[in-house]
């Protein structure tokens, strides 16, 4: 048995089943862990959430910001944005089905010293924090869907929060957040290469409190920081639908098996 936790799919279907070929990925056999993102900007997010959603229990996928999109445009809460390649998905037949299956998905997965999320966390959380405000968002979208966690998403995260503000402004940092200011709050709109970040900026996870707990924190989202890897640390968002790679890393003995993306499924910048 192994355990791999692959990087932001994005709808790359030939390119994932091309990597799961190379790492010999046997269902019944290995635990696979994706970070979320499943979806969107790829030619063939309908094919990959199909497949993800038909995993035994023992393999999960996160929640990541484009995967709460398409809960958001599900529901009506916002428009269709020229990037998006959904359309299959909302007008497939087992829509219901399917958006009811990412609705259930994680903020946060962990085994062990090990801990996975889409994005980051904020450099103050203790792991318990971490944990407990990532089941309270997935309690709060099981509930009730999305309206009120997407009403309040830009809500920055600040000590004293209550309610949903509070639960909309952590799904953010775990869905979102690259960099910190200089005041530690998230600055959510930054994208870019790490050099690029505004000044006195840095890294959500220099710092880390889950660092300091001896936790080891492996995330995507970042396609302009890449395979990263620091001591505790690793990204593993390399741009796949852009024409980079998928990355895969084998959690036992830290191996990272990377496939370059398929043609059929690069799409243009």
């Amino acid at each position: 048995m192994a355990h791999w936790i692959i990087g932001d799919v994005h709808g790359c279907w030939f390119t994932l089943q091309r990597l799961l070929e190379r790492i010999e990925w046997q269902p019944s056999r290995d635990r696979l862990w994706l970070l979320g993102d499943l979806v969107n900007k790829g030619r063939h997010s309908l094919k990959v959430l199909r497949w993800a959603a038909s995993l035994d229990k023992g393999n999960d996928s996160l929640l990541g910001n484009l995967d709460l999109h398409l809960l958001a445009r599900a529901e009506g809460l916002v428009e269709e944005r020229p990037e998006d390649t959904i359309e299959d998905i909302l007008n497939a037949p087992d829509r219901d089905d399917l958006v009811k299956w990412m609705r259930r998905r994680p903020m946060l997965l962990r085994s062990g010293d090990l801990v996975a999320v889409h994005a980051g966390l904020m450099p103050s959380w203790k792991i318990k924090k971490a944990e407990t405000l990532a089941k309270s968002c997935s309690r709060a979208l099981k509930k009730g869907g999305i309206g009120v966690l997407w009403a309040n998403r830009k809500t920055a995260w600040r000590p004293g929060l209550r309610g949903m503000s509070k639960k909309a402004a952590a799904m953010s940092v775990f869905t979102r957040v690259r960099v910190v200011g200089t005041d530690r709050q998230p600055l959510l709109k930054f994208s870019g290469r790490l050099e690029n970040a505004p000044a006195g900026a840095r890294p959500w996870f220099e710092g880390a409190r889950v660092l300091d707990q001896g936790f080891r924190v492996v995330f995507g989202h970042w396609g302009y920081l890449g395979v990263y890897q620091v001591p505790g640390v690793l990204c593993l968002d390399s741009g796949c639908v852009y024409g980079g790679s998928l990355s895969a890393y084998r959690v036992d003995d830290g191996a990272l098996i990377q496939e370059r993306c398929a043609p059929k499924d690069r799409v243009s910048l």
